[in-house]
């Protein structure tokens, strides 16, 4: 009999003692990015290079200053600081690319995708990255036939460009989780 106590006295213990929350057992859920990381910038600023005073983009067709930056403000003969190059940048991505590339997403990205999509973005433009088979691909989440649709992103004025080659090779790269450097590295080594 006193062996039978003990039994459901163990048991009554095992069911009424105090539960543990998921979530204190848990690790936090780390937040999804805002924003473009310190490795989405250096990508971004390796491939597009910075000129101080406006020029004709690669097509010929709209005036650039900049990290590439374009606008109703830039005009022939516009010079411009490295401050504000960078500030310029900055308020452009915050402002226009990064929620951009965020409104097309139906599902989280990692910083790294985030990173390799506004970089996408950046460089052919909010419009045509939201209608891009890239973005259909991710949202269904074919992560890996979304990474292979950044070569297809190669041309300029309908000519394929080592420099986007390259560029796209490092979105790629990133997009998979290379860091910065890494990804640099291997876009830097297309030929």
């Amino acid at each position: 009999m006193q062996k039978l106590i003990e039994v459901i006295t163990g048991l009554l213990a095992l069911f009424f003692r105090p539960q543990k929350t998921e979530q204190a057992t848990s690790e936090p859920e780390k937040a999804a990015p805002t924003g473009v990381s310190p490795d989405g910038f250096a990508i971004l600023q390796y491939f597009e290079s910075c000129r101080l005073e406006a020029y004709w983009d690669a097509d010929g067709k709209v005036w650039t200053i900049g990290w590439g930056d374009t606008g109703p403000d830039v005009v022939k003969g516009l010079r411009i600081t490295q401050a504000e190059a960078d500030e310029r940048l900055r308020r452009r991505l915050a402002r226009e690319f990064v929620p951009g590339v965020l409104k097309a997403l139906t599902r989280p990205a990692t910083q790294a995708q985030l990173d390799a999509m506004v970089d996408l973005a950046y460089n052919i433009g909010v419009s045509a990255f939201q209608g891009s088979t890239l973005v259909r691909l991710f949202n269904a989440g074919d992560f890996t036939g979304a990474a292979e649709q950044f070569p297809r992103w190669n041309r300029s004025g309908g000519k394929v460009l080592l420099g986007l080659r390259r560029r796209r090779a490092a979105d790629r790269a990133r997009f998979l989780g290379a860091s910065g450097a890494e990804a640099i590295k291997i876009g830097a080594a297309i030929q």
